[in-house]
């Protein structure tokens, strides 16, 4: 007994020495939000609370996700390296980590930090609830500092869902007034007829609701936060503490999540630095900081604060602490598969330019989403597009397809409205933005170009991060070459060659090139319909997808029609999107929809599962829409 109390003495008193000298850190995170909050200069918000945070606070001005969608975004966060190099990119995934990966959290609890998630993680990792176990004490709906040792230095995260995209966009009315609405007094609540219009959003009586309905959702957040401030302040904390406050990227509205502008990536970030620790602050309380910060220099950051040493193979810079380096003249982010909606986008911003590189310009900004065609607003926005109601210009985001450069200036136009990548004036700026992207695509090693199930078949269970380092196994160089091709018509003849290629990447983004021209799959079409026999399955599917494009039906289509039955969840996902956008050449697979669409809802809900219900259910709404009366 007595050996036993004075360990335990000595492990109380290693504990304090470890509190008097590293602080506390907290992390107040809310979802889907962009920077509306009164002390960012929007006066329609009501945000007391955080207003009144931001006073003692340091506030930057250029904060922006590596993702417009949370599980890639928070994949970076928690291992410091960019989910596009892990290879989990997409909404929602699961990769492996490489051996020796720890999560922040996970080094934090090692040096003795007491370390509490409520609740969300959502890291796209295979073997997350492993890992959670072993980097967090506590991760649940209760999880709070107070549950640490006496005297314990803590790191603690709450997770504010009250701004997420399903409560802004996608819930019905009468649950939104039930969970949110009744939160607020008459007063309290956003007028329709005074809400402030983004300029990409015309004035609809639709627009006003939904955005109403946003600055209502941020409201009953500011109040949560509030809270947490509070029980800080109440438990004689505050001057242990650095607070953080931020989103984990744009707004979860239209033109928002999901795309890569500032509207999808910018986001809030508040910092208060107590007395005690007001060394450590880049600027004095009330202040702002220009200094761009990115998602994947949070990790590197939280441990200098920590005084933790930085793991070598993080890919961001610590903007705080012992360990900050220089500021960075470039952030970095990319959009890839969210749900059943493919893509592969990736952008680079420095202070002034917003560059974005489209891969698969062939999409709209706007394709069809099962998750967010759940807006009424989304969903009037889309169909007065279609019928040449908005015309172009700052709804050009709702067009059918989109360049495969974007260039902004985002000083003179901070919503990104006018792309001048065709302005023979501004051709040294695309030079230089396309070049530094490029640059850090091959830096980091961009494991996210090939599809999830080619990825699948060649790590066999391995880290596609590995994967990507092993000279002969991921030839970036060469897919990447195939990538910036789509879109281009004077691809036509190399793309014709490429879709023999011995890398499955190559072929793959060979076929995507024809599908996206059709003039070219007319030309390569014999060498498509040697492709429908490829050992790849995104091979044969892209390359039937090309040939139906180009007028021819039978063969192709009953290829996607069987490859959209397949066992394997992401082969199936791929086809069965790729029969969603075909149209009508689709239409004759309605029975089967209806019959796979019921097997799936008997059968267990996975995230494959999902995907495939929300394409199969998107088809048979708009068929049996044109079959009434």
């Amino acid at each position: 007994m007595l050996l036993r109390s004075v360990l335990l003495l000595g492990a109380l008193v290693a504990a304090r020495a470890i509190a008097a000298d590293r602080p506390n850190i907290l992390w107040i995170t809310a979802e889907d939000m962009s920077p509306n909050l009164g002390c960012y200069g929007d006066r329609f918000a009501r945000t007391p609370q955080l207003d009144a945070f931001a006073r003692e606070a340091v506030r930057y001005t250029h904060a922006f996700s590596v993702a417009p969608v949370c599980s890639p975004s928070r994949a970076t966060l928690i291992t410091g390296v960019y989910a596009n190099s892990l290879g989990n990119p997409h909404l929602r995934c699961a990769m492996p980590l490489p051996a020796g990966f720890v999560g922040y959290a996970g080094s934090l609890r090692a040096a003795g930090y007491f370390t509490t998630n409520n609740v969300k993680t959502d890291y796209n990792l295979r073997d997350e609830a492993r890992l959670v176990r072993e980097w967090w004490n506590v991760c649940s709906a209760k999880a709070h500092w107070r549950q640490r040792a006496p005297g314990q230095p803590f790191m603690a995260v709450f997770n504010l869902m009250e701004t997420h995209q399903s409560r802004t966009s996608v819930w019905p009315e009468e649950q939104f007034e039930r969970e949110i609405g009744r939160q607020l007094s008459p007063a309290e609540r956003a007028d329709p007829s005074r809400v402030p219009l983004p300029p990409f959003y015309p004035d609809l009586p639709a627009a006003r609701k939904a955005m109403a309905r946003y600055y209502d959702c941020i409201a009953v957040m500011d109040q949560k936060a509030g809270k947490i401030l509070r029980e800080l302040e109440s438990d004689g904390l505050v001057n242990d503490t650095i607070v953080f406050f931020y989103a984990d990227h744009g707004m979860g509205m239209p033109r928002g999540k999901r795309l890569l502008h500032n509207s999808g990536l910018q986001v809030p970030l508040l910092i208060r630095f107590p007395k005690k620790w007001a060394h450590l602050a880049p600027a004095a309380p009330g202040t702002t900081v220009d200094r761009l910060v990115s998602f994947v220099d949070f990790a590197p950051t939280l441990l200098s604060l920590a005084g933790v040493p930085v793991p070598g193979h993080y890919q961001g810079t610590a903007f705080l602490g012992p360990a900050a380096g220089s500021p960075q003249r470039y952030v970095y982010g990319a959009r890839d598969r969210v749900d059943e909606a493919f893509d592969t986008a990736r952008t680079v911003r420095d202070e002034r330019w917003v560059y974005i590189r489209n891969y698969r310009p062939d999409l709209s900004w706007a394709q069809p989403e099962g998750y967010s065609d759940g807006s009424p607003f989304r969903r009037e926005l889309l169909a007065r597009a279609q019928a040449g109601e908005l015309g172009a210009g700052r709804t050009a985001w709702l067009a059918p397809t989109r360049p495969r450069e974007e260039l902004y200036d985002a000083i003179a136009d901070p919503h990104q409205l006018r792309n001048v990548a065709d302005d023979p004036g501004e051709r040294e700026t695309l030079t230089r933005m396309r070049s530094v992207l490029r640059e850090w695509l091959l830096r980091i090693r961009d494991a996210s170009f090939l599809p999830e199930e080619e990825m699948l078949a060649r790590t066999q269970g391995a880290a596609p991060y590995e994967l990507a380092r092993s000279p002969g196994r991921y030839d970036f160089e060469r897919i990447l070459a195939a990538a910036e091709r789509v879109g281009d018509p004077a691809a036509v003849a190399q793309q014709r060659a490429w879709l023999t290629d011995r890398d499955p990447g190559v072929r793959t983004w060979a076929a995507l090139g024809l599908a996206a021209n059709p003039d070219g799959a007319r030309q390569a079409k014999g060498e498509l319909e040697r492709a429908l026999a490829d050992n790849a399955p995104a091979v044969r599917i892209e390359a039937a997808g090309a040939l139906v494009r180009a007028g021819q039906d039978e063969k192709p289509l009953e290829l996607l029609g069987r490859e959209a039955e397949s066992a394997d969840g992401n082969i199936a996902v791929h086809a069965t999107r790729t029969l969603q956008l075909l149209g009508e050449p689709a239409q004759r697979f309605l029975p089967r929809f209806r019959e796979r669409l019921t097997q799936l809802r008997a059968g267990p809900q996975t995230d494959s599962a999902l995907y495939l219900s929300f394409s199969l259910e998107a088809m048979i709404r708009r068929w049996d829409a044109s079959a009434a009366p």
